[in-house]
């Protein structure tokens, strides 16, 4: 297993230096932030990784709209953006893009029992948007990697079982799921055992400790990560975090916290 940063997290004037303190950290994976400024600075950022040891893990979301907005237009937005930045994260060699389906409450009205209830409609809905955005993914051979997100965040998909059912019912191997411990830790009765049955599933895992500051600021037992490694994942452990303090202080001393786990 690889560990990664998501790249707001590292201190440096431009991206070539936070790849050079990652390196010197101990890191192997830069985790980006979807925003625009990705695509526009693409041929920027594939010059500076092509020197450096460290490599992109994942984009994370940036994507404009919502997947399960009311308005068709918004929806739309949600599909283009997700399938603009699979096209960059194939370009750049990341696995794939992190995408929340939605945030907050249902936006969708209960039409039951004339038709079906708000959570018939939204898993429908996003299974159809998935299956199109499926097919850039298999094409680009990037993952889209659905990220299930603790009740406070979002009403739609909280635990890995949604997520891989999810999965199951898209059935292309250009959609899968990823693993949160920060939101696990709310919303999972054993994480261990959740990574044990959804461990196939799983290609990305963010880290973060019950108080979401990095591992082992907090109580979360990390433990349970050696269940993905004895289940042969190999993909990278990222940090999505506040950072308690001076980053070049921090960054290392929690890799050595975490590497007793793996």
């Amino acid at each position: 297993m690889k560990f990664s940063v998501q790249d707001d997290k590292v201190p440096g004037k431009d991206f070539r230096q936070k790849l050079s303190n990652l390196e010197s950290y101990g890191y192997e994976g830069v985790e980006l932030w979807g925003r625009p400024s990705v695509g526009e600075q693409l041929g920027e950022l594939r010059e500076a990784l092509s020197s450096s040891k460290v490599k992109p893990s994942a984009i994370c979301s940036g994507y404009p709209g919502d997947l399960l907005a009311v308005e068709r237009e918004n929806r739309d937005r949600a599909v283009e953006g997700i399938t603009q930045r699979l096209t960059w994260a194939s370009e750049l060699g990341a696995v794939g893009v992190i995408v929340v389906p939605t945030f907050g409450p249902p936006k969708l009205p209960d039409l039951s029992p004339l038709y079906r209830d708000e959570r018939e409609l939204e898993e429908k809905m996003l299974t159809d948007e998935l299956k199109v955005i499926a097919k850039t993914a298999e094409d680009v051979g990037a993952k889209v990697l659905l990220e299930p997100l603790n009740r406070y965040e979002t009403h739609f998909m909280n635990r890995l079982e949604q997520a891989a059912s999810l999965c199951d019912i898209v059935g292309s191997e250009g959609v899968k799921t990823m693993a949160d411990y920060f939101h696990m830790n709310i919303e999972e009765r054993d994480i261990a055992e959740s990574l044990r049955r959804f461990a196939g599933y799983v290609f990305h895992v963010h880290l973060a400790d019950s108080n979401r500051l990095t591992p082992g600021s907090g109580h979360t037992d990390f433990s349970s990560l050696g269940v993905l490694k004895n289940a042969g994942y190999r993909g990278y452990l990222s940090l999505e975090c506040g950072v308690p303090g001076d980053p070049a202080v921090e960054l290392p001393k929690t890799i050595s916290h975490l590497k007793k786990y793996v």
